[in-house]
């Protein structure tokens, strides 16, 4: 069985941020997190890095999916989840997005944003995405992938997702 490559994600950041803007669920419940998590989780086999799967509500910081695919996972992945999740928490877009606007230049983006000794709580690496659902303003939850390269972390929630609210 070969593995599906994924698209190289755009770099131009209106373009990433009509994709986001574009990937509104009809509702999202803890039913749409397993799904949806099951899916990623299924999707990242493929590959053969060890990755985590991490889902959770934005206002309550709960767990709603959390999976690795195989042994080999760290702590420090868990860490990077921790990290991309509150990247996209703050500025309402994909941790993706935030790497490409600031060139991913972290030192910039500690500076930009002023966040001297917290700028370690926050990664500008690909693989933290916004939740959105139709008719709700700002983000309901976050969906992390961290284990791959991070543009594939990236990409492999953008066509989850595409797939996921096609099949709906």
């Amino acid at each position: 069985m070969s593995v599906q490559p994924l698209a190289d994600p755009p770099r131009d950041l209106k373009e990433i941020a009509a994709i986001e803007q574009s990937l509104l669920f009809p509702a999202f419940t803890a039913r749409t997190a397993w799904e949806l998590g099951f899916r990623l989780r299924s999707r990242l086999l493929d590959f053969p890095e060890p990755a985590v799967v991490n889902i959770s509500l934005a206002n309550a910081n709960q767990l709603l999916f959390h999976s690795v695919t195989r042994s080999g996972t760290q702590a420090d992945n868990d860490i990077w989840v921790a990290r991309k999740r509150a990247t996209v928490l703050r500025w309402g877009f994909s941790s993706w997005y935030m790497h490409n606007k600031l060139g991913g230049d972290e030192a910039k983006f500690a500076a930009k944003y002023m966040l001297g000794e917290g700028a370690g709580q926050y990664a500008i690496h690909g693989g933290g995405f916004p939740i959105r659902v139709e008719g709700v303003e700002g983000i309901v939850g976050v969906i992390v992938v961290s284990g791959l390269a991070q543009h594939q972390d990236h990409q492999i929630i953008v066509e989850t997702v595409q797939k996921y609210l096609k099949d709906q």
